[in-house]
């Protein structure tokens, strides 16, 4: 298997797991309102993403999505780290080395780590039963508002999921830049707009994601 096929695969996966971010912070940031709205909101939107068969599907694609990533990219790293002795990159020689191009592997060790817990915290409850059981709201949804809430209380759950927040930072700037060019895009004006369309993106999805429990815990 061709090292561009694998850089593909890593690319590809990553933008998806992208726009998949954005999807997921909006549907936080209801946990911003007052309970009373939060509460039935939130758990609808939970309810909906379990039982719609379309988002079912790209449930399953997602999780295909970061199996692959996960995958590739210790592969790539692994190689790497036997014939240079540095961390894989997904951009290209003419590209400037950055400290985060040259330990996207080892940032992604810390975001697979907040991946494992966080869907033992929620998916594994939720959707298999595994731990406390989940009771439902008012509306006969299962309440997964009450969960996030809990945990989002638990002191040291906040930080963990706060610090987090910064390797995924670093990952996502680098991370989607290169993707582009990865995947042939070489336009030298763009590139330089899509540099600044990164930092920004990875700006947001880490402060967004690591305000939301900060915010939640001191309501």
């Amino acid at each position: 298997m061709s090292i561009f096929f694998r850089k593909f695969i890593i690319a590809a996966t990553g933008l998806f797991l992208c726009i998949f971010l954005i999807v997921h912070l909006s549907a936080n940031s209801l946990l911003l309102l007052p309970e009373a709205s939060a509460r039935g909101l939130y758990n609808a939107y939970s309810t909906t993403l379990r039982e719609n068969p379309l988002i079912t599907a790209v449930s399953y694609l997602l999780y295909l999505s970061i199996i692959f990533h996960v995958i590739y990219a210790a592969i790539i790293t692994i190689k790497n780290r036997k014939s240079k002795g540095t961390g894989y990159r997904v951009n290209h020689k003419q590209e400037n080395s950055t400290w985060a191009s040259q330990n996207m592997g080892f940032l992604g060790v810390f975001i697979l780590l907040f991946i494992v817990v966080h869907l033992v915290n929620f998916w594994a409850r939720v959707k298999l039963g595994i731990g406390e059981s989940v009771g439902l709201d008012v509306d006969g949804n299962t309440d997964v508002y009450e969960i996030t809430y809990t945990l989002f209380h638990n002191i040291y759950y906040v930080l963990f999921y706060i610090l987090l927040m910064i390797p995924l930072g670093f990952h996502l700037h680098h991370g989607l830049k290169s993707a582009f060019k990865t995947l042939g895009f070489y336009h030298k004006k763009g590139l330089r707009v899509l540099a600044k369309i990164s930092l920004v993106y990875a700006f947001v999805m880490s402060i967004g994601f690591g305000v939301i429990p900060l915010i939640v815990y001191f309501k």
